[in-house]
């Protein structure tokens, strides 16, 4: 299989050209140097993966022809959904790459009480479009073909009322709590994880996610930073009930 995968915004099938944005001309060509002829995979999050070929490339255009469907299987059979604390800089993005890398099924961001973060609806907009990107960039390099669900960035308490998906275990993780998530009953097949912002979970908070249903749980001795410590929630997950614990 190609080393080169591309995310595309289109139905595929095989015979299709298809036209390549702006960015992804700048990196095949300028970075990664392909010519045409050169071979690739294509994906667009929903019909699965294509072996496809480079058919020409200029300064501003670059056109791919899509050959035949794959067979791929990159996708963990847990469903795990991060409810993450919208944290400043950069540190989200790491989340929402690192979740997509290890599995991650959906992300909800969500504004809490000791966040920092503040988006109105325009700017959240553009933020979720932001992260998504991110998650089929990460798609990209780990070889899955469904990037994550990232939800609109909604306050934490609405995000409660409004939740509707039913899962197998619900978890949120709080600093002193003596509950392991190795010690709990290994879930069916969805989990929810919520982890908090740079400032933590707010008393309050902690007692809406009791009254929801989430049972606090800890990742050890140590207080982790907040994207530490939802790749290390997320990898533990996928470790105990996931696929990271299953051999090739």
């Amino acid at each position: 299989m190609a080393l080169t995968r591309l995310f595309i915004h289109e139905e595929l099938r095989p015979g299709q050209v298809v036209r390549l944005d702006q960015e992804q001309v700048r990196y095949i060509g300028r970075a990664l140097r392909l010519r045409p002829g050169d071979a690739l995979t294509v994906f667009n999050g929903e019909s699965g993966e294509f072996e496809a070929s480079l058919t020409s490339i200029d300064k501003t255009t670059a056109d791919v022809t899509v050959r035949a469907q794959l067979e791929t299987d990159a996708e963990s059979a847990l469903k795990v959904h991060l409810v993450q604390g919208i944290s400043r800089g950069e540190r989200m993005d790491v989340i929402v790459q690192k979740a997509t890398e290890l599995g991650v099924k959906r992300i909800s961001p969500v504004l809490t009480d000791h966040g920092v973060v503040k988006l109105d609806g325009k700017r959240a907009g553009k933020r979720r479009e932001h992260w998504q990107k991110i998650a089929n960039s990460a798609c990209e390099q780990c070889g899955r073909t469904r990037p994550p669900l990232i939800d609109d960035p909604v306050p934490l308490k609405a995000w409660f009322g409004a939740k509707t998906d039913a899962t197998d275990v619900d978890l949120i993780l709080r600093p002193g709590a003596t509950m392991s998530m190795a010690a709990l009953e290994a879930p069916q097949t969805k989990v929810c994880l919520l982890i908090g912002p740079e400032g933590g979970f707010s008393d309050n908070e902690f007692e809406d996610a009791e009254v929801a249903g989430f049972t606090a749980v800890s990742l050890g001795p140590r207080i982790l930073r907040t994207e530490t410590a939802a790749i290390a929630a997320v990898a533990v997950v996928e470790t105990l009930w996931g696929d990271l614990g299953v051999s090739a």
